[in-house]
């Protein structure tokens, strides 16, 4: 009998080409991975090209638009693109906000109000999505007499809200169907995270509800080889989205308590990374535990199951290193010999019934 797993889906990251998107979809449907995540943050490749482009390539493999963030993508807008890439999809697609990386949207000229953002997104795409004529005054964002002038395929397509903080944890439960947690979030924060929103959630009386965790992932047979390609990966993740400074936010303040980690240890890790250092170098294994899955197959898939009891019902797998659909490829492989039934999909546990 298998472990106790979570989903195994592929997160696509913006260094990606159209091009290349489509073969890793081609091969993640070929080896039945549950969902492809495209990750669309400001200033790089957009993702609507590219999850059409893999819609057309693939027909079974689901689509995850995750994140769109209101301030480049009004609300309004947000409804009508994934209502018509689920119509091209034939109701394949997911759907995720966020508020966007702060720093990033500071430099549109906007105000970057996160709470208010997500909740206002929120009631005007679910409202355009089913069709009715939505006027809505929000805080950051609203919407006067709009309707779509096409009926959506999906009036209740889930969903998800990537969110870090506890008041926007606590906001996930309340209004969606599902939470999407970030890349850089060790095991123990999960668990936090997860239980904050589904308190939430259960007191709003949503009584589905799915959690979508980011990862960088190395699997390699040479255990060793792939655990300092995932120390790369990592570095990488922390030069571009921890920016300098020792005024962190709350839930960084938490994110480093719960990994294991020292603060002073992580401000000179991150120190060194600045400097140029090479990760390999500057971060031992407690990093690659705490923000990323690596090793063999069978060392990624214990690993993972780790991520299942702090209750991430998916894992949105980024595989790092020069050769992303062959490693995904043998991952997959050794995922499938623990399914007796040799079904195709890698979706070990039954789907929710909110996940498309």
């Amino acid at each position: 009998m298998p472990p106790d797993l979570p989903r195994f889906s592929l997160r696509l990251h913006q260094g990606l080409t159209p091009q290349a998107s489509r073969a890793l979809a081609a091969s993640a449907e070929a080896h039945g991975f549950h969902t492809l995540w495209f990750a669309e943050n400001p200033f790089g490749r957009t993702i609507l090209p590219a999850v059409a482009a893999c819609a057309a390539e693939t027909s079974r493999v689901r689509l995850g638009l995750g994140i769109l963030n209101p301030y480049q993508h009004h609300p309004t807008l947000i409804a009508q693109e994934a209502a018509v890439l689920d119509e091209l999809s034939g109701g394949r697609v997911r759907l995720g906000i966020g508020s966007g990386i702060a720093q990033r949207i500071a430099r549109l000229g906007t105000r970057y109000r996160l709470l208010a953002a997500l909740a206002d997104a929120v009631q005007i795409v679910r409202g355009l999505l089913r069709h009715e004529t939505v006027t809505y005054r929000g805080r950051a964002f609203s919407a006067d007499r709009v309707a779509l002038e096409f009926a959506a395929p999906r009036p209740d397509m889930p969903i998800h809200l990537a969110a870090m903080a506890d008041r926007s944890l606590a906001l996930c439960g309340r209004v969606a169907d599902g939470l999407i947690v970030s890349n850089l979030c060790p095991p123990a924060y999960t668990a936090r995270a997860v239980a904050i929103a589904r308190e939430s959630a259960a007191l709003a009386e949503r009584e589905s509800f799915d959690i979508v965790q980011y990862l960088p992932c190395a699997a390699r047979p040479d255990g060793d080889e792939a655990r300092e390609i995932a120390k790369e990966a990592v570095g990488a993740m922390l030069i571009a989205l921890w920016p300098t400074g020792n005024d962190w936010p709350a839930q960084r303040e938490t994110i480093v308590r719960l990994s294991g980690i020292a603060r002073p240890e992580m401000v000179g890790a991150l120190d060194r990374l600045r400097r140029g250092e090479r990760a390999a170098r500057v971060l031992d294994d407690r990093f690659i535990s705490g923000f990323a899955l690596a090793g063999t197959a069978e060392q990624v898939i214990a690993q993972a199951a780790q991520y299942r009891l702090a209750g991430a019902d998916e894992l949105a797998l980024s595989f790092a290193g020069p050769q992303p659909a062959a490693d995904a490829a043998y991952f997959a492989r050794a995922v499938k010999r623990l399914i007796p039934d040799g079904e195709l999909a890698i979706d070990v546990r039954r789907s929710p019934p909110d996940s498309g």
